[in-house]
Protein backbone atom coordinates (compact mmCIF):
# COMPACT_ATOMS: atom_id res chain seq x y z
CA UNK A 1 0.00 0.00 0.00
CA UNK A 2 1.22 3.53 -0.62
CA UNK A 3 0.54 6.72 0.67
CA UNK A 4 1.56 9.79 -2.01
CA UNK A 5 3.53 7.45 -3.82
CA UNK A 6 5.15 5.89 -0.50
CA UNK A 7 5.26 2.53 0.82
CA UNK A 8 3.19 3.17 4.33
CA UNK A 9 5.38 1.65 6.87
CA UNK A 10 8.58 2.14 6.11
CA UNK A 11 10.75 3.82 8.85
CA UNK A 12 11.56 7.11 8.31
CA UNK A 13 14.97 8.47 9.25
CA UNK A 14 16.33 12.66 9.66
CA UNK A 15 19.71 13.43 9.37
CA UNK A 16 20.23 17.01 10.33
CA UNK A 17 24.00 17.82 9.01
CA UNK A 18 24.98 17.65 4.97
CA UNK A 19 28.45 17.61 5.11
CA UNK A 20 30.54 14.17 5.00
CA UNK A 21 29.77 12.70 7.37
CA UNK A 22 25.76 13.39 7.55
CA UNK A 23 25.36 12.26 3.97
CA UNK A 24 27.15 9.64 4.79
CA UNK A 25 25.01 8.10 7.55
CA UNK A 26 21.95 9.10 5.60
CA UNK A 27 23.30 6.96 2.74
CA UNK A 28 24.56 3.86 4.78
CA UNK A 29 20.62 3.85 6.33
CA UNK A 30 18.80 4.22 3.35
CA UNK A 31 20.65 1.11 1.77
CA UNK A 32 20.96 -1.37 4.78
CA UNK A 33 17.98 -0.16 6.45
CA UNK A 34 15.29 0.52 3.72
CA UNK A 35 14.74 3.39 5.53
CA UNK A 36 13.08 6.90 3.45
CA UNK A 37 16.03 8.74 5.16
CA UNK A 38 15.86 12.70 4.78
CA UNK A 39 18.71 15.12 5.29
CA UNK A 40 17.96 18.46 6.81
CA UNK A 41 20.49 21.02 5.96
CA UNK A 42 20.77 24.40 6.98
CA UNK A 43 22.92 26.18 4.46
CA UNK A 44 21.96 26.16 0.35
CA UNK A 45 24.25 23.39 -0.38
CA UNK A 46 26.06 20.17 0.88
CA UNK A 47 29.43 20.52 2.54
CA UNK A 48 29.10 24.45 3.06
CA UNK A 49 31.13 23.97 5.78
CA UNK A 50 34.04 21.85 7.68
CA UNK A 51 33.68 19.58 4.70
CA UNK A 52 34.23 21.91 2.34
CA UNK A 53 37.29 23.69 4.48
CA UNK A 54 39.64 21.31 4.74
CA UNK A 55 42.80 20.15 3.45
CA UNK A 56 41.69 17.13 1.56
CA UNK A 57 43.91 14.55 3.35
CA UNK A 58 43.13 11.09 3.95
CA UNK A 59 44.64 10.47 7.01
CA UNK A 60 46.29 6.74 7.39
CA UNK A 61 45.58 6.25 10.86
CA UNK A 62 49.63 6.91 12.17
CA UNK A 63 48.08 9.24 15.09
CA UNK A 64 45.08 8.03 17.28
CA UNK A 65 45.39 5.53 20.12
CA UNK A 66 45.20 1.88 19.42
CA UNK A 67 41.97 0.65 20.15
CA UNK A 68 40.14 4.64 19.96
CA UNK A 69 37.13 5.02 17.97
CA UNK A 70 39.46 7.36 15.54
CA UNK A 71 41.77 4.36 14.98
CA UNK A 72 39.52 2.07 14.34
CA UNK A 73 37.28 3.82 12.20
CA UNK A 74 40.15 5.57 10.35
CA UNK A 75 41.63 2.62 9.07
CA UNK A 76 38.04 1.03 8.51
CA UNK A 77 37.62 4.50 6.54
CA UNK A 78 40.07 5.13 4.25
CA UNK A 79 39.25 1.24 2.63
CA UNK A 80 35.52 2.01 2.12
CA UNK A 81 36.68 5.90 0.86
CA UNK A 82 39.39 4.52 -2.02
CA UNK A 83 36.77 1.95 -3.19
CA UNK A 84 34.12 4.78 -3.71
CA UNK A 85 36.24 6.83 -5.07
CA UNK A 86 37.56 4.39 -7.65
CA UNK A 87 33.69 3.79 -8.45
CA UNK A 88 32.83 6.94 -8.87
CA UNK A 89 35.61 7.88 -10.68
CA UNK A 90 36.65 10.13 -7.60
CA UNK A 91 40.12 11.96 -7.23
CA UNK A 92 41.88 10.24 -4.61
CA UNK A 93 45.74 10.18 -5.16
CA UNK A 94 48.28 8.26 -2.62
CA UNK A 95 50.79 11.07 -2.65
CA UNK A 96 52.62 10.18 0.74
CA UNK A 97 53.10 11.33 4.19
CA UNK A 98 56.55 12.32 5.75
CA UNK A 99 56.10 13.31 9.68
CA UNK A 100 59.35 15.33 9.95
CA UNK A 101 61.10 15.88 12.96
CA UNK A 102 63.32 19.08 12.79
CA UNK A 103 65.69 18.41 16.21
CA UNK A 104 66.96 15.67 17.50
CA UNK A 105 64.55 16.37 21.08
CA UNK A 106 61.48 15.07 18.82
CA UNK A 107 63.32 11.59 17.48
CA UNK A 108 61.64 9.73 20.74
CA UNK A 109 58.24 11.31 19.68
CA UNK A 110 59.01 10.33 16.01
CA UNK A 111 59.70 6.65 17.01
CA UNK A 112 56.47 6.45 19.19
CA UNK A 113 54.37 7.82 16.13
CA UNK A 114 55.85 4.57 14.37
CA UNK A 115 55.19 2.40 16.97
CA UNK A 116 51.75 3.81 17.09
CA UNK A 117 51.35 3.45 13.65
CA UNK A 118 52.18 0.08 13.05
CA UNK A 119 49.77 -0.33 16.09
CA UNK A 120 46.94 0.38 14.15
CA UNK A 121 47.71 -1.35 11.37
CA UNK A 122 48.91 1.31 8.79
CA UNK A 123 50.28 -0.08 5.54
CA UNK A 124 53.94 0.44 4.67
CA UNK A 125 55.57 3.14 7.87
CA UNK A 126 58.93 3.24 7.35
CA UNK A 127 61.63 5.03 9.51
CA UNK A 128 63.95 7.29 7.68
CA UNK A 129 66.99 9.22 8.68
CA UNK A 130 68.04 12.81 6.99
CA UNK A 131 69.33 11.67 3.86
CA UNK A 132 66.59 9.28 2.98
CA UNK A 133 63.68 11.73 3.37
CA UNK A 134 65.64 13.82 0.98
CA UNK A 135 64.80 10.87 -1.44
CA UNK A 136 61.57 11.44 -0.93
CA UNK A 137 60.85 15.39 -0.83
CA UNK A 138 64.01 17.04 -1.87
CA UNK A 139 63.52 19.58 -0.64
CA UNK A 140 62.81 19.04 2.66
CA UNK A 141 64.99 18.73 5.87
CA UNK A 142 64.80 17.22 9.11
CA UNK A 143 67.09 14.97 10.97
CA UNK A 144 65.09 12.19 10.12
CA UNK A 145 61.32 11.09 9.44
CA UNK A 146 58.26 8.29 9.14
CA UNK A 147 56.86 7.72 5.54
CA UNK A 148 53.62 6.71 5.28
CA UNK A 149 53.08 5.80 1.63
CA UNK A 150 49.24 5.45 1.32
CA UNK A 151 48.22 8.43 2.92
CA UNK A 152 46.15 9.73 -0.08
CA UNK A 153 44.49 13.35 -0.90
CA UNK A 154 40.73 13.40 -2.42
CA UNK A 155 37.97 15.94 -2.61
CA UNK A 156 35.72 15.72 0.48
CA UNK A 157 33.28 17.84 -1.23
CA UNK A 158 33.00 15.91 -4.19
CA UNK A 159 32.26 12.82 -2.47
CA UNK A 160 29.92 14.64 -0.18
CA UNK A 161 28.02 15.44 -3.40
CA UNK A 162 28.17 11.90 -4.84
CA UNK A 163 26.58 10.46 -1.83
CA UNK A 164 24.17 13.15 -2.03
CA UNK A 165 22.99 11.60 -5.41
CA UNK A 166 23.33 8.03 -3.77
CA UNK A 167 20.85 8.88 -1.55
CA UNK A 168 18.67 10.21 -4.34
CA UNK A 169 18.76 7.19 -6.00
CA UNK A 170 18.09 5.11 -2.97
CA UNK A 171 15.22 6.99 -2.23
CA UNK A 172 15.84 9.68 0.15
CA UNK A 173 16.25 13.48 -0.19
CA UNK A 174 18.39 16.35 0.81
CA UNK A 175 16.29 19.23 1.56
CA UNK A 176 18.46 22.56 1.64
CA UNK A 177 17.90 25.59 3.45
CA UNK A 178 16.49 24.45 5.82
CA UNK A 179 17.42 25.55 9.51
CA UNK A 180 16.51 22.95 12.60
CA UNK A 181 14.07 25.37 14.92
CA UNK A 182 12.37 22.73 17.53
CA UNK A 183 12.43 19.47 17.91
CA UNK A 184 10.50 17.76 20.47
CA UNK A 185 10.36 13.63 20.80
CA UNK A 186 6.54 12.02 20.71
CA UNK A 187 5.96 8.18 21.74
CA UNK A 188 7.52 6.31 19.28
CA UNK A 189 9.11 8.98 17.05
CA UNK A 190 10.52 13.19 16.50
CA UNK A 191 9.02 15.89 15.51
CA UNK A 192 11.12 18.63 13.96
CA UNK A 193 10.62 22.09 12.76
CA UNK A 194 12.96 23.11 10.17
CA UNK A 195 12.47 26.19 8.00
CA UNK A 196 8.73 26.66 7.62
CA UNK A 197 7.88 22.77 7.61
CA UNK A 198 7.25 20.05 9.96
CA UNK A 199 8.72 16.83 9.81
CA UNK A 200 7.53 13.42 11.84
CA UNK A 201 10.65 10.66 11.70
CA UNK A 202 11.07 7.26 13.72
CA UNK A 203 14.39 8.39 14.53
CA UNK A 204 16.71 11.12 14.23
CA UNK A 205 20.44 11.29 13.73
CA UNK A 206 21.91 14.77 14.36
CA UNK A 207 25.20 15.22 12.56
CA UNK A 208 25.26 18.86 13.25
CA UNK A 209 28.92 19.88 12.89
CA UNK A 210 29.36 23.31 14.24
CA UNK A 211 26.01 23.79 15.14
CA UNK A 212 25.67 20.29 17.13
CA UNK A 213 25.36 22.36 20.50
CA UNK A 214 22.70 24.34 19.58
CA UNK A 215 20.69 20.89 17.99
CA UNK A 216 21.65 19.25 20.78
CA UNK A 217 19.62 21.89 23.15
CA UNK A 218 16.43 21.50 21.20
CA UNK A 219 16.38 17.71 21.84
CA UNK A 220 16.39 18.38 25.22
CA UNK A 221 20.27 16.84 25.65
CA UNK A 222 22.89 19.38 25.99
CA UNK A 223 25.19 17.29 27.58
CA UNK A 224 28.69 17.14 29.17
CA UNK A 225 30.42 18.74 26.61
CA UNK A 226 30.29 21.41 24.40
CA UNK A 227 31.54 22.45 20.48
CA UNK A 228 34.42 24.91 20.84
CA UNK A 229 35.05 26.60 17.28
CA UNK A 230 38.88 26.43 15.90
CA UNK A 231 40.11 28.54 13.24
CA UNK A 232 42.18 27.12 10.45
CA UNK A 233 44.04 29.14 8.20
CA UNK A 234 45.85 28.54 4.94
CA UNK A 235 48.32 29.83 2.76
CA UNK A 236 48.97 28.41 -0.68
CA UNK A 237 52.21 28.28 -2.49
CA UNK A 238 52.67 30.28 -6.08
CA UNK A 239 54.22 29.68 -8.92
CA UNK A 240 57.29 27.52 -9.10
CA UNK A 241 57.29 27.22 -4.87
CA UNK A 242 54.54 24.45 -5.67
CA UNK A 243 57.23 21.99 -6.85
CA UNK A 244 59.62 22.26 -3.63
CA UNK A 245 56.66 19.76 -2.48
CA UNK A 246 55.85 16.66 -3.83
CA UNK A 247 53.12 15.00 -1.30
CA UNK A 248 52.46 15.87 1.88
CA UNK A 249 55.25 17.29 4.84
CA UNK A 250 54.13 17.01 8.75
CA UNK A 251 55.50 18.23 12.07
CA UNK A 252 55.76 15.77 15.18
CA UNK A 253 52.65 16.80 16.64
CA UNK A 254 52.45 18.27 20.23
CA UNK A 255 50.38 14.75 22.02
CA UNK A 256 48.77 17.52 24.42
CA UNK A 257 46.73 18.59 21.49
CA UNK A 258 44.21 17.07 18.87
CA UNK A 259 46.02 19.38 16.15
CA UNK A 260 48.64 18.63 13.75
CA UNK A 261 50.60 21.66 13.50
CA UNK A 262 51.26 23.51 10.42
CA UNK A 263 52.15 21.51 7.69
CA UNK A 264 52.16 21.42 3.54
CA UNK A 265 49.71 19.45 1.73
CA UNK A 266 49.33 18.90 -1.96
CA UNK A 267 46.16 19.20 -3.23
CA UNK A 268 44.10 17.25 -6.16
CA UNK A 269 44.34 20.39 -8.41
CA UNK A 270 47.69 20.36 -7.99
CA UNK A 271 48.51 23.06 -6.07
CA UNK A 272 49.81 23.12 -2.46
CA UNK A 273 48.55 24.34 1.22
CA UNK A 274 50.49 25.81 3.99
CA UNK A 275 48.33 25.42 7.52
CA UNK A 276 46.71 25.53 9.31
CA UNK A 277 47.17 27.21 12.74
CA UNK A 278 44.25 26.56 15.46
CA UNK A 279 42.80 29.99 16.74
CA UNK A 280 40.38 29.89 18.83
CA UNK A 281 37.29 31.51 17.04
CA UNK A 282 34.62 33.34 18.86
CA UNK A 283 31.85 32.12 16.14
CA UNK A 284 30.75 28.63 15.17
CA UNK A 285 31.35 30.15 11.79
CA UNK A 286 33.61 32.52 12.74
CA UNK A 287 36.07 32.39 9.49
CA UNK A 288 36.83 35.75 10.19
CA UNK A 289 38.55 38.03 13.20
CA UNK A 290 35.64 40.38 13.28
CA UNK A 291 32.73 37.80 13.82
CA UNK A 292 32.51 37.25 17.38
CA UNK A 293 28.88 36.44 16.86
CA UNK A 294 28.69 33.52 19.36
CA UNK A 295 31.02 34.93 21.92
CA UNK A 296 28.93 34.08 25.08
CA UNK A 297 27.83 31.07 24.30
CA UNK A 298 31.56 30.08 23.31
CA UNK A 299 33.04 31.72 26.90
CA UNK A 300 30.40 31.04 29.20
CA UNK A 301 31.17 27.17 28.85
CA UNK A 302 33.58 26.66 31.74
CA UNK A 303 35.58 24.19 30.12
CA UNK A 304 36.56 27.00 27.66
CA UNK A 305 38.10 29.07 29.93
CA UNK A 306 39.58 26.44 31.73
CA UNK A 307 41.18 25.34 28.42
CA UNK A 308 42.44 28.46 27.68
CA UNK A 309 44.04 29.25 31.10
CA UNK A 310 45.98 25.42 30.60
CA UNK A 311 46.95 26.39 27.18
CA UNK A 312 47.54 30.15 27.22
CA UNK A 313 50.81 29.74 26.07
CA UNK A 314 49.74 28.00 22.81
CA UNK A 315 46.82 30.06 22.36
CA UNK A 316 48.74 33.04 22.08
CA UNK A 317 51.42 30.96 19.32
CA UNK A 318 48.75 30.72 17.21
CA UNK A 319 47.02 33.97 17.28
CA UNK A 320 50.81 35.77 16.52
CA UNK A 321 50.86 33.34 13.62
CA UNK A 322 47.25 34.02 12.37
CA UNK A 323 48.19 37.87 12.39
CA UNK A 324 52.26 37.82 11.18
CA UNK A 325 52.66 36.36 7.95
CA UNK A 326 56.49 36.15 9.09
CA UNK A 327 55.43 33.40 11.54
CA UNK A 328 53.42 31.66 9.44
CA UNK A 329 56.29 31.04 7.20
CA UNK A 330 58.97 30.18 9.90
CA UNK A 331 56.84 27.03 10.70
CA UNK A 332 56.92 25.99 7.02
CA UNK A 333 60.62 27.04 6.48
CA UNK A 334 61.83 24.22 9.49
CA UNK A 335 60.80 21.82 7.21
CA UNK A 336 61.40 23.56 3.65
CA UNK A 337 63.80 26.58 4.23
CA UNK A 338 63.52 27.62 0.35
CA UNK A 339 60.61 29.07 1.10
CA UNK A 340 60.48 32.81 0.88
CA UNK A 341 57.26 35.27 1.76
CA UNK A 342 56.27 35.92 -1.82
CA UNK A 343 55.81 32.46 -2.08
CA UNK A 344 52.54 32.57 0.45
CA UNK A 345 49.26 33.88 -0.88
CA UNK A 346 46.67 34.04 1.81
CA UNK A 347 43.91 31.61 0.65
CA UNK A 348 39.98 30.58 2.65
CA UNK A 349 40.61 28.68 5.69
CA UNK A 350 37.98 27.15 7.78
CA UNK A 351 36.62 26.28 10.79
CA UNK A 352 36.95 23.07 13.17
CA UNK A 353 34.34 21.76 15.74
CA UNK A 354 36.41 20.74 19.01
CA UNK A 355 34.45 18.97 21.59
CA UNK A 356 35.45 20.42 25.33
CA UNK A 357 34.48 19.06 28.50
CA UNK A 358 33.88 20.75 31.68
CA UNK A 359 37.15 20.51 32.80
CA UNK A 360 38.88 22.16 29.77
CA UNK A 361 40.17 18.36 28.42
CA UNK A 362 39.87 18.73 24.71
CA UNK A 363 38.35 15.48 23.67
CA UNK A 364 40.11 13.65 21.49
CA UNK A 365 38.14 10.36 20.17
CA UNK A 366 34.58 10.31 18.77
CA UNK A 367 31.94 10.63 20.62
CA UNK A 368 28.11 9.25 20.08
CA UNK A 369 25.06 9.43 22.61
CA UNK A 370 21.73 7.51 21.86
CA UNK A 371 19.14 9.39 23.82
CA UNK A 372 15.92 7.33 23.07
CA UNK A 373 14.98 8.08 19.65
CA UNK A 374 17.73 10.47 19.05
CA UNK A 375 21.26 9.94 18.20
CA UNK A 376 23.80 12.66 18.80
CA UNK A 377 27.01 13.02 16.97
CA UNK A 378 28.61 14.88 19.93
CA UNK A 379 32.40 15.05 18.60
CA UNK A 380 33.76 13.97 15.05
CA UNK A 381 36.79 16.06 14.54
CA UNK A 382 39.41 14.80 12.29
CA UNK A 383 39.94 12.25 10.71
CA UNK A 384 35.87 12.48 10.39
CA UNK A 385 36.00 12.94 6.70
CA UNK A 386 38.41 9.86 6.10
CA UNK A 387 36.43 7.71 8.29
CA UNK A 388 33.13 9.03 7.21
CA UNK A 389 32.16 6.04 5.39
CA UNK A 390 32.86 3.98 8.62
CA UNK A 391 31.28 6.46 10.84
CA UNK A 392 28.50 6.27 8.97
CA UNK A 393 28.44 1.92 9.57
CA UNK A 394 29.01 2.48 12.69
CA UNK A 395 26.42 4.70 13.57
CA UNK A 396 23.98 2.53 11.60
CA UNK A 397 24.27 -0.18 14.06
CA UNK A 398 23.36 2.02 17.44
CA UNK A 399 20.66 3.71 16.01
CA UNK A 400 17.58 1.93 17.68
CA UNK A 401 15.64 -0.16 15.71
CA UNK A 402 12.11 -0.14 14.31
CA UNK A 403 9.84 -1.71 16.89
CA UNK A 404 7.70 -4.27 14.67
Amino acid sequence: MTEKGRLVGTEKIGVVGGGIVGLAVARELAATRGAEVTVLEKEGRVAAHQTGHNSGVVHAGIYYPPGSLKARLCREGVALLKDYCVAHALPYDEVGKLVVASSAAERPRLSALAERARANGVPGIAELDALALREIEPHAVGVGAIHSPHTAICDFGAVARRLALDLAELGGSVRLSQPVRAIRERPGGVQVLAGRRRFTFDRLVVCGGLGTDAVARMAGHPGEVRIVPFRGEFYALRGGAKELVRGLIYPVPDPRYPFLGVHLTRQTDGGVLVGPNAVLALAYEGYRWRNIRNFWQILGWPGTLRMARHHWRTGLKEVHGSLVKGAFLRAAQRYVPELTAPDLVRTPGGVRAQAVARDGRLVDDFVVDVHGNVVLVRNAPSPAATSSLAIARHIAGIVPAPVR
